[in-house]
């Protein structure tokens, strides 16, 4: 649950891509975490994603929570922030600020970019249950489209699924906090979803897959649906836990 919850609304991007173009704007949604297993079948959390651009930046906020009775089991209180170019959605700076199972953790990247060449200054906070501290530092490198793990998110809405779903896939970096991965985006094409309400919308089915250093798998495959409408807004997402399955759902 943690890693979903945390990432619940990750889902993906793309390099040399034609994209719209970038405008100002304002935009708060409204996510249902649900957890899964068996006739369980309970809402365990709530997610926001936000956006607001003013000028040369846009600031992107994601916070998650878990509800009362699954703060018994596991205590989530999560908060991402990505300052971004409004243009091309390139992160400068990224946090991600932690409070999980007891434990208190932060993030935080810098960005900076020479051609095609993106480094990330990263560094890490962790504080475990008893107050003891530990701080570290690394340098993380990649070439092409790079994002960190919020960034992507927008930058995934603006890509062109149509063409997409002839098959073509998509691969971008990501600078999580200890680590560089690769995102590989496919479209499953277009379908007819039902939503939590029993009303049905036409979306596209996508399906994202992390791995690391040689090909190895990160985690396990997100499959997600989005709105075939020009705002591309995510409306249902899925990924398997060792027991169960979380599903996240746009209120």
């Amino acid at each position: 649950m943690r890693l979903f919850l945390t990432g619940c609304l990750l889902m993906a991007i793309a390099a040399l891509l034609n994209i719209t173009p970038a405008r100002a704007e304002s935009e708060t949604l409204h996510y249902v975490i649900t957890y899964k297993w068996g006739l369980i079948n309970k809402e365990a959390g709530d997610a926001t994603l936000s956006m607001q651009t003013t000028g040369t930046e846009s600031r992107l906020t994601l916070t998650a929570r878990t509800r009362p009775w699954a703060d018994k089991v596991f205590a989530v209180r999560d908060t991402l922030l990505s300052f971004a170019d409004p243009h091309t959605l390139q992160p400068r700076r990224y946090v991600k600020s932690a409070h999980e199972g007891g434990r208190f953790s932060r993030d935080e990247i810098v960005f900076s970019r020479k051609g095609n060449l993106v480094e990330g200054d990263a560094r890490r906070l962790r504080v475990g249950k008893k107050g003891e501290r530990s701080e570290s530092s690394l340098a993380l490198k990649a070439e092409g489209a790079t994002f960190d793990m919020l960034s992507v998110f927008y930058y995934l809405r603006r890509l062109d699924y149509a063409a997409l779903s002839k098959g073509k896939v998509e691969t971008v970096n990501i600078f999580s906090g200890k680590q560089t991965e690769r995102l590989t985006i496919r479209c499953e094409g277009k379908v007819r979803l039902k939503l939590r309400d029993g009303s049905h919308r036409e979306a596209w089915h996508i399906r994202f897959r992390f791995t690391s250093g040689g090909g190895r798998k990160s985690s396990d495959d997100i499959d997600a649906w989005i709105s075939t409408d020009s705002r591309h807004i995510p409306l249902q997402l899925v990924g398997n836990l060792p027991i169960g399955q979380v599903r996240v759902y746009l209120k």
